[in-house]
């Protein structure tokens, strides 16, 4: 008993002692602070996985001041994004994408100026009957400003029509007729008065005159681009030497350079194009040099002149009208719509090509739809299946008296005016159709001369008589040329490429409307039966150029063999005159009989 209240009495001992070692301690730690221990990893965690889960922690901490300090963002209303909306003008979305219309680079813009003057020139002049002479002159301001000046002897510019079309994207006469012309979509010129303007401030400068008895009128204008709408700085009138004509002057920044894509290899081109003009043309004057002293002039220019061929004009196109197997859903139910006819049976007989009254008849039969129903009320249902049916519905095709081809003559007469070849072919096809609209491709060849036998043959492609200089690559020519075999013509062609040999080759398409694969005008869009029509010429020139070729081998190889035996002849004379011991007269006598025997045997 006594043992166990012992042992009572220090265990009551301790417990007071560890109490009051715990009222002691909070003491201590005010007065210094305790050391602070990291803590362990919980079990069965590695010390790595607890660093990152350490390093989580602390980012958790810092994330919500970094988040307090980020400024709000703004989020615009509906009522405010509807007070920014506006609309485009044409000429301010071409402004700001001008690579569009072939002005992307400095030497590219001056060659589109020059053609897209020389095309309306050109359009003008035929259609008033005048047989044309154009001048095209580049002059050199600075090392990258040039002024452009193209003048014509065409019927002149009416004076109220003068800044609309050079002052007004999108405005011109031949964008809804259906006729050949090199123009389509009334941008060219305009487009190129807009890029001097953009470059060099300076207005467009037209100087017009439409006839003798007439005042000639000098403007000068600008294109406002957020309006598409002309501003005329000047209008006064001039006096002028010519009778009717225009000249317009554009200045630019630009480049001058030599080549492919050359303005003088472009002049050349349009001359074989066009036998019927007349095209003069003075290249930018010689750079001054250093050293020139002051007061010395600036060395001039040779002009380079291109003469007519012939004074025919080319044959008048008419205007035809759609034909229905080119029209599209859209476009019909449009036409409906627009229409003045009556019914539907006037309509598709009076506003189509190739539709007759019991055609007519027919389709809206088919169709089910009454022929006797406005075309303004026809519902979206009864237009599907006057579409479809006109698809089904076998038509004639399209008149072919809107396209004016070079002809075969013609351009057979230009190529040796400005090629020098030993061989020429000449082919025009037949009028076809695509997509409803009626064209006809033209190939000239020529082969040998002074063109070289190990470079590329020389490719000229033309569209109604304007040629394309750039993205050959791709053009439907391009890809109709490579898929020829010239290899069965007696040319070299490696896979997928243009043919290798001293030959030129010109394909010229004519359409009243060209399927360009963009506004720029470089290219042909891929259809089949354009390329179809142009490979089938392509071929008929190829195996006339056959025949030639292998009649030219045939006469090299008996020149080569006649060659051999002339020099061996006096040694077979000599030869009998050791066997036989004849005198030499008769020897003399015998090399001219051998001779006689060579060339009747070539002969046969």
């Amino acid at each position: 008993m006594a043992k166990k209240a012992a042992k009572k009495r220090a265990a009551t001992g301790s417990a007071a002692k560890s109490g009051r070692a715990a009222k002691a301690t909070p003491k201590r730690a005010a007065a210094k602070p305790a050391r602070s221990k990291k803590a362990r990893p919980a079990a069965g965690t590695t010390r790595k996985t607890a660093s990152k889960q350490a390093t989580a922690k602390k980012a958790a901490k810092r994330t919500p001041a970094r988040a307090a300090a980020a400024p709000e963002r703004n989020r615009a209303t509906a009522d405010e994004m509807a007070t920014k909306q506006r609309d485009i003008s044409v000429s301010e979305f071409f402004a700001k994408n001008r690579h569009l219309l072939g002005f992307d680079n400095p030497s590219k813009a001056l060659l589109t100026t020059i053609k897209e003057g020389v095309d309306n020139s050109l359009d003008a002049c035929e259609e008033a009957g005048i047989v044309p002479e154009i001048r095209v002159e580049i002059d050199q301001l600075d090392e990258t400003r040039f002024r452009v000046s193209i003048e014509d002897n065409g019927p002149g510019i009416v004076r109220s029509q003068v800044p609309k079309i050079f002052g007004r994207l999108l405005y011109g006469s031949k964008f809804h007729r259906l006729r050949q012309s090199r123009g389509q979509q009334g941008i060219g010129i305009s487009a190129a008065g807009m890029y001097g303007l953009l470059t060099t401030g300076k207005p467009v400068n037209i100087r017009t005159r439409t006839g003798k008895n007439r005042d000639a009128h000098h403007f000068e204008l600008v294109i406002d681009t957020q309006k598409n709408e002309p501003r005329v700085k000047s209008d006064r009138k001039v006096n002028w030497k010519k009778d009717h004509g225009t000249r317009v002057e554009i200045e630019m920044e630009g480049a001058y350079r030599g080549g492919q894509h050359s303005i003088d290899a472009y002049i050349r081109q349009i001359s074989l194009a066009n036998p019927h003009a007349t095209l003069h043309f003075r290249p930018p004057k010689a750079p001054r040099k250093k050293d020139a002293k002051e007061g010395e002039p600036t060395p001039e220019a040779e002009l380079i002149s291109f003469k007519r061929v012939t004074r025919e004009l080319p044959a008048e196109t008419a205007e035809i009208k759609p034909h229905p197997y080119g029209v599209e859903l859209g476009v019909l139910m449009q036409m409906f719509r627009d229409t003045k006819a009556r019914n539907v049976k006037s309509c598709l007989q009076g506003d189509f090509a190739r539709v007759s009254s019991k055609v007519a008849w027919d389709i809206c039969a088919r169709a089910d739809v009454a022929p006797t129903r406005r075309p303004s009320e026809a519902t979206r249902d009864e237009a599907e299946r006057i579409h479809k049916t006109i698809k089904k519905t076998k038509l004639m095709n399209p008149p072919t008296d809107c396209i004016a081809p070079i002809g075969e003559d013609l351009l057979l007469r230009a190529l040796k005016s400005e090629v020098e070849a030993d061989f020429y072919a000449t082919v025009t096809r037949r009028p076809t159709v695509y997509r409803g609209n009626p064209f006809l491709v033209e190939v000239g060849l020529a082969y040998g001369g002074n063109m070289t036998a190990d470079d590329t043959i020389t490719l000229f492609r033309y569209a109604n008589r304007v040629p394309l200089q750039y993205q050959q690559g791709a053009c439907a020519v391009t890809k109709a040329v490579t898929n020829t075999d010239w290899k069965s013509y007696q040319l070299q062609q490696p896979r997928g490429a243009l043919p290798v040999g001293p030959m030129l080759l010109l394909v010229h398409i004519a359409s009243v409307w060209v399927p360009f694969t963009s506004e720029s005008k470089e290219a042909i869009a891929n259809y089949p039966e354009i390329i179809k029509e142009i490979r089938l010429a392509l071929q008929e020139c190829g195996r006339r150029m056959a025949i030639h070729v292998r009649k030219q081998r045939r006469e090299a190889d008996e020149l080569k063999k006649r060659a051999y035996i002339e020099k061996y002849i006096p040694q077979v004379a000599i030869g009998l005159q050791e066997i036989l011991g004849f005198d030499d007269r008769e020897r003399g006598r015998v090399v001219n009989q051998l001779s006689d025997v060579l060339e009747r045997s070539r002969k046969m």
